[in-house]
């Protein structure tokens, strides 16, 4: 490198650094876990017992779905199941929200009818947008589903998707669930989700134009900045967005190492699950670009058939589709 590039990446390295510390604080949500559950405020119940606060003593799962989430659609049986199963102490709520406007208290009423025992809960639609701007906006988790159990001394124990309750709910029931802990996973959590989003606005200026193969951008250059973030942040490593760059800089100057680094990111959980989706889009844009070797072909098959395993709702997915891609 010439001395203007040094005198380059040293600029860029400590930009990141800047602000990636300046986000620290702002990337951990207003409402966590341990914090008291928020108040609900709803307009309307279609099933259940209506109730007005959370009392000590039970259990809630609080989960937020809309009639048009396919998601939310698949996750109801499974609620109804632990709904059943856990009867006697934990009360289930589905809060309606995020519908188009033009959508009427008597449309979401209709859903409902027609689900039937698939939704075998106490459900009830949000008064405004109360609960969106009292629950999911503070806890900086926008997407549905999205659950939220409160426990039996009114604290938010966990946040998550509802696939996950099987694990975590019989702890919290039997007093067992470590709040503090969940509390440190959730926020470490938050904190490389932030550092990934930042570092990612960097890294992408040395991709070079996806239109142009023999255009390669500046790998090296990638991988160095990478290097100097994980030296900060060790566990930045095989979060998803830090993995697709160090993999796609890697594809363009050492295919070894590249193989190397893959085996690991498929199978290395951080705050997400492994980065199989960076895997695969990278070997899939870049396989017009460079000439890849059968390994990391297989690499990428055994990264896809590891997403397919994993998806929570096979039947809202074209799974034929899904192994065609593999195949």
């Amino acid at each position: 490198m010439t001395p203007h590039s040094n005198f380059l990446l040293l600029l860029l390295f400590c930009m990141i650094k800047v602000s990636s510390y300046a986000q620290n604080d702002s990337s951990l949500p207003t409402l966590n876990i341990g914090d008291p559950a928020p108040p609900l405020k709803l307009h309307t119940w279609f099933k259940g017992t209506p109730f007005k606060q959370f009392e000590k003593g039970t259990v809630y799962v609080v989960e937020f779905w809309a009639t048009w989430c396919k998601p939310c659609k698949a996750a109801m049986p499974h609620l109804s199941d632990l709904a059943r199963e856990y009867k006697d102490k934990v009360s289930f709520l589905g809060v309606d929200i995020y519908e188009n406007k033009t959508y009427s208290v008597k449309n979401v009423q209709a859903f409902v009818d027609s689900i039937g025992n698939r939704m075998d809960y106490n459900v009830a639609v949000q008064d405004s947008n109360f609960m969106e701007e009292g629950w999911m906006v503070p806890s900086g988790d926008a997407g549905i589903p999205r659950t939220f159990v409160v426990d039996a001394e009114g604290r938010l124990a966990w946040i998550g998707h509802p696939m996950y309750l099987d694990k975590i709910l019989p702890e919290i029931v039997n007093n067992t669930w470590d709040i503090k802990a969940a509390l440190a996973r959730r926020n470490l959590a938050k904190h490389l989700e932030a550092l990934s989003k930042e570092a990612n606005y960097q890294l992408n200026m040395y991709l070079g134009n996806r239109e142009k193969p023999e255009d390669p951008g500046k790998p090296d250059w990638a991988l160095l900045v990478i290097e100097d973030l994980i030296t900060d942040e060790p566990q930045l490593k095989y979060t998803p967005t830090i993995a697709w760059h160090t993999f796609t800089s890697l594809l363009k100057t050492n295919l070894h190492k590249a193989y190397e680094y893959g085996k690991m990111a498929i199978v290395t959980t951080t705050y997400e699950e492994p980065a199989y989706d960076a895997i695969i889009d990278a070997i899939q844009l870049y396989s017009k670009k460079v000439k890849l070797p059968v390994e990391i072909y297989r690499l990428g098959a055994k990264a896809y058939q590891l997403t397919i395993d994993g998806i929570p709702y096979p039947e809202i997915i074209n799974m034929g589709r899904e192994f065609s891609n593999l195949a």
